[in-house]
């Protein structure tokens, strides 16, 4: 009997994090290897050189497959970095059955509608297509419009976007290490299938994970994304601020971040200034977006930091400061996960907030037929991306 096995590849900025799982019937999913190693060729989520980020890929897989015991042939890939971005867009179209009821053919032209209607799409590739509600004349639909009657139908929709490029170079990436993608999925998005719960997501949260070079935020409310954004900042301008203001070397002022002044002859008053100094710089950008779209102090499970510059001392209270917001680092994804036995257990990355994305892609493995909107005619909510790999490529090609 074939093993049921899930990879998720999540390539950072500065770390390439590769989690394999298996699930077996009547059981969460047990976690097989969890590998990371440094990224090279990348820069805020930007591919400067395909070859090398190949070679990044490569080194985790084989680390991975090693630590498994298993081939790695085919992984869902998340996709990060400063081009993502998301646009939501209204449309509305004619019942067109005599007796007025809406049938598939009326939700899927809509759909298509709203879609050809976006502006500035040049170079952009669509990960993600979200209806995120619907009327009929004028009132809200509550539950699914199809089978519903009314004379006119109308959807407002959220479409995460990344630049094209991007998304073929890291296509590549993966591809020459010799693994099939199964899906492709925002980063941001990815991470919230493990990082929120299923309250969390409906009365209204901020996810935000601190990358290396990049935060990034994904609201949510009624249990669906409302916006994306990824600000060019992150926990390494940190490290950066420590080296200019204490007057040390990087590799020494990484290693005070990380632990916070433990080391000798530190000023833990000036540590302090200098991280609280950035990190409200990024609470001021996530503020500035809740305002744009009217959400700031309004979301009562507050905001969710994950990502591996989550784990800054008092960051959550800096958080809770700066946006008038409850507050929480997630350091547990073990409800989505069994717990392994033995020395060569893997539990650690679930205590970990910089392994969300991968262990997410993992639990959208394997509920991925559960996942999403899946009725007639409407898009998946992660996106048409399988059997569309080889028409992106083509895209770019001479």
């Amino acid at each position: 009997m074939a093993r049921n096995i899930i990879t998720g590849i999540d390539i950072g900025s500065s770390i390439t994090r590769v989690v394999v799982a298996e699930e077996k019937k009547g059981s969460l999913p047990h976690i097989l290897a969890a590998v990371s190693k440094p990224t090279s060729g990348l820069r805020k989520g930007y591919v400067t050189d395909i070859e090398s980020v190949g070679q990044s890929v490569i080194s985790a897989i084989k680390g991975a497959e090693k630590a498994a015991g298993i081939q790695i042939k085919h992984a869902y890939l998340a996709i990060g970095g400063i081009s993502l971005g998301s646009v939501k867009s209204k449309d509305s179209t004619t019942v067109s059955r005599a007796d007025a009821e809406i049938s598939d053919p009326d939700i899927k032209r809509l759909l298509e509608q709203c879609e050809s209607g976006l502006t500035n799409m040049s170079n952009k590739y669509i990960l993600h297509r979200i209806p995120l509600s619907y009327k009929i004349d004028g009132n809200p639909a509550l539950g699914r419009p199809l089978g519903m009657k009314g004379a006119k139908l109308e959807v407002e929709m959220l479409f995460i976007t990344s630049l094209a490029q991007h998304v073929e170079d890291l296509i590549h990436a993966v591809e020459s290490s010799g693994i099939a993608i199964d899906d492709i999925v925002a980063s941001p998005y990815a991470s919230s299938f493990a990082a929120l719960t299923k309250q969390q997501r409906e009365v209204g949260c901020i996810l935000t994970n601190i990358g290396s070079s990049t935060v990034s935020i994904v609201v949510f409310e009624e249990g669906k994304p409302l916006s994306l954004e990824v600000f060019p900042i992150g926990s390494a301008h940190i490290t950066h601020d420590i080296a200019l203001g204490m007057q040390v070397p990087l590799e020494e002022a990484e290693k005070i971040k990380t632990e916070y002044g433990s080391s000798e002859g530190i000023s833990k008053k000036k540590l302090s200034d200098i991280i609280d100094a950035r990190l409200n710089d990024i609470f001021d950008l996530i503020e500035a977006h809740l305002k744009k779209i009217n959400r700031n102090g309004l979301l009562p499970a507050g905001i969710i930091l994950v990502g591996g510059g989550s784990n800054l001392v008092s960051l959550d209270e800096i958080a809770k400061s700066s946006l008038k917001l409850p507050a929480k680092v997630c350091k547990s994804f073990e409800r989505g996960f069994a717990k392994s036995q033995g020395p060569n257990s893997k539990d650690y990355v679930l205590t970990d907030p910089a392994w969300s994305v991968p262990l997410g892609l993992i639990l959208i493995g394997i509920k991925d037929e559960e996942l999403g909107i899946r009725e007639p005619g409407e898009a998946n909510v992660l996106g048409k991306t399988r059997g569309a790999f080889s028409k992106l490529l083509r895209n770019f090609m001479p």
